[in-house]
């Protein structure tokens, strides 16, 4: 909002105006901005959801210090959302496709976790939202997301073209091709692209349309339609694993943060002509626009840290966890990087996977000899942890830790190939 005014004022030649088109500048403004509202408007709404007697209802685990945590005011994702929209509302392009597909996310999601939070709050039914309901949002907005991508002309990434010098000149007058090195006799041109960025492999691209080359004159159709699906799995995978990471205080919202500072950088350098020219990785225009979204990530989750560190003040319950879940799905896809999820989420990954393992293995014996057996302790896995008596503290750094070394070895691959 705040840009487009400041534009128009830089264009009557208004002292100061053009700081507004800088990324970085307003980047700096909405992280301060999302501090501020976290930090300060969040004491408020915590407040307000105590008098409310908006408290989480703990069901008894056996696990050390749980029981203590009973009638901890839940639903405090509502500081999350707010922090992260009310700058980007201010400082960020509206008029960017990627912007408003991040802000569709925050809203959707953050909707669907509402209602489950307030079934189970103020319904007091403990199961809240029916899963079905759940994974019908998912799975629209994985195909609001899908879709838009494929459909919007703004979507496009721009690829480099070698032209031998014998046919410049043809080259030259082809429609598309809109810029040219003349020392290097390279063109480049702007094209719709299902191809994403794959780690460790010296040509670190792949393209969803090496599956479906069978299909002929319909492969780029079809190769959508896979880059579709895989949007779908994606978006319900990852809000799911930050729903299921959501067990300990500052979890999920530390290893978020660190996901948000990670997929800001790689934002930046995909947005950036010249370092995607270095890094040899693919050029997309618009991109750098997410960066001021991913400001406002990082100042929402680390502000929420505040009052979510361990002992918890507020917990954020479904309407922060799927949002942030669903945030970092979308924003990897939109820059292609949707393949570095399980190096980058792997905290999310093995927190999913552990569930689906013990719920398994659970089953299986169960059929097979009569009494089921666990893999784990308990699942999901930081319970394990904690059912080997590790302080709840000392499992979310060492988790934590964890998420930094896969978030430097995720942006340490756009160079190791």
């Amino acid at each position: 909002m705040l840009y487009h005014l400041f534009d128009y004022l830089n264009h009557l030649n208004v002292p100061g105006a053009g700081m507004f088109q800088y990324i970085t500048f307003r980047s700096g403004c909405a992280i301060i901005l999302s501090l501020f509202i976290s930090t300060v408007t969040g004491k408020k709404i915590i407040k307000a959801l105590q008098k409310q007697q908006i408290g989480e209802d703990i069901r008894d685990l056996g696990l050390e210090g749980q029981m203590q945590k009973k009638g901890t005011p839940t639903m405090g994702g509502l500081i999350i959302l707010l922090s992260i929209l009310i700058p980007v509302i201010l400082f960020a392009r509206l008029d960017n496709v990627y912007i408003c597909l991040m802000l569709i996310t925050t809203v959707w999601l953050g909707l669907i976790g509402f209602f489950d939070d307030y079934i189970k709050v103020f319904r007091k039914h403990k199961e809240g939202l029916k899963g079905i309901f759940k994974v019908f949002g998912q799975v629209g907005l994985g195909l609001i997301v899908g879709l838009t991508l494929y459909l919007n002309d703004d979507v496009v990434v721009r690829e480099r073209v070698s032209i031998s010098e014998i046919g410049i000149e043809r080259s030259m007058s082809d429609e598309g091709f809109n810029q040219r090195d003349a020392s290097k006799k390279v063109f480049v041109k702007d094209v719709k692209s299902t191809k994403t960025t794959i780690p460790f492999f010296k040509n670190n691209e792949f393209d969803y349309n090496w599956f479906t080359g069978f299909a002929g004159r319909y492969a780029d159709e079809c190769g959508w339609i896979l880059f579709v699906i895989v949007t779908i799995l994606i978006v319900t995978a990852v809000s799911n694993g930050a729903n299921l990471t959501d067990g300990l205080d500052g979890l999920a919202t530390g290893t978020s943060a660190i996901a948000g500072v990670t997929l800001v950088v790689l934002a930046y350098v995909s947005g950036n002509m010249v370092y995607a020219d270095y890094l040899n990785i693919m050029y997309i225009p618009y991109t750098g626009e997410l960066v001021v979204f991913g400001a406002a990530f990082i100042g929402a989750t680390i502000g929420f840290l505040w009052y979510n560190s361990y002992p918890a003040q507020v917990f954020m319950g479904d309407t922060g966890s799927l949002t942030l879940g669903g945030i970092i799905a979308v924003f990897a896809i939109i820059i292609h990087k949707e393949l570095l999820i399980p190096l980058l989420c792997g905290i999310f990954l093995v927190e999913n996977l552990s569930v689906v393992m013990q719920v398994s293995y659970f089953k299986y014996t169960k059929k097979k000899f009569g009494a089921g057996q666990r893999i784990f302790l308990m699942s999901p896995l930081h319970h394990h942890f904690q059912m080997k008596g590790i302080p709840e503290s000392k499992i979310v750094i060492r988790f934590w830790i964890v998420g930094l070394i896969l978030a430097i070895l995720t942006i340490v691959t756009l160079k190791m190939r």
